[in-house]
């Protein structure tokens, strides 16, 4: 790593800390993930800061995902998290929209009568099929989620013959002039089942994001599906107001 041309720190009025930690998210976003970040000894000579200074700058980097330690070996550029804002778009557009390149491997499409808390939500009689369709996203290659959605079959004729490993909300717009108008979803905190943990790449128990969706198209629910993302590649971003 090249040496640091910037000048010393120092007194003023942003604190230490917070100068530092502004140097080194610059670094860190020019790094690919996993470089490993200079020694504590080295930044303190590079930019002329305490220990402590160094310290509480790569601590606060830690807590907001920037860096990652690891223990006996250093510490590291975090592998950046895919940020998504709460809105109606489909994984495809989703993605392209953050600069990055989805993907999709399709696990299984059946026909099959789906459990009592997708019928209602579907609004459907009892004993009546849908399409249960399986897919693990990817982006630049990384999986990024697992999708267990199901679909009205009624008003999607033949869609277990199709190709399915592009963006459904485009297929479903364009060949059944079903496009998603509208959904619901709630977001939490989980932890992966092994099943799924070996499609996202991880370990069971470890933390991942449940987004539970029910979709509309011109007024009738069409898709009912359960996401299972990735804890460590996706987070969301949100806006909130104060009520009137």
């Amino acid at each position: 790593m090249s040496a640091v041309t910037e000048p010393l720190i120092v007194d003023g009025l942003v604190p230490k800390h917070e100068q530092l930690r502004g140097r080194l998210t610059e670094l860190a976003a020019r790094l690919p993930a996993g470089t490993p970040l200079p020694g504590e000894r080295q930044l303190c000579v590079e930019h002329g800061v305490s220990r402590i200074t160094v310290r509480e700058a790569i601590g606060q980097l830690v807590s907001e995902g920037v860096l990652v330690r690891v223990r006996g070996k250093g510490t590291f550029v975090a592998e950046r998290k895919a940020r998504s804002k709460l809105h109606l778009a489909s994984f495809h557009e989703d993605m392209r929209r953050l600069g990055l390149t989805p993907s999709t491997v399709v696990l299984d499409v059946e026909r099959a009568v789906p459990p009592a808390a997708t019928r209602r939500a579907l609004e459907l009689p009892a004993g009546a099929p849908a399409w249960h369709v399986r897919r693990v996203r990817l982006a630049d290659g990384q999986p990024m989620s697992v999708d267990d959605g199901w679909y009205v079959a009624d008003l999607l004729p033949g869609l277990g013959e199709r190709d399915l490993s592009g963006s459904l909300y485009t297929l479903l717009a364009e060949e059944y002039g079903c496009p998603i108008d509208r959904a619901e979803q709630t977001v939490r905190a989980a932890e992966v089942d092994r099943a799924t943990g070996v499609h996202l790449g991880l370990a069971a128990g470890r933390s991942v994001l449940v987004f539970d969706r029910i979709s509309w198209s011109r007024g009738r629910p069409v898709e009912h599906d359960i996401s299972t993302y990735h804890g460590e590649r996706y987070e969301v971003q949100m806006t909130v107001e104060l009520g009137t």
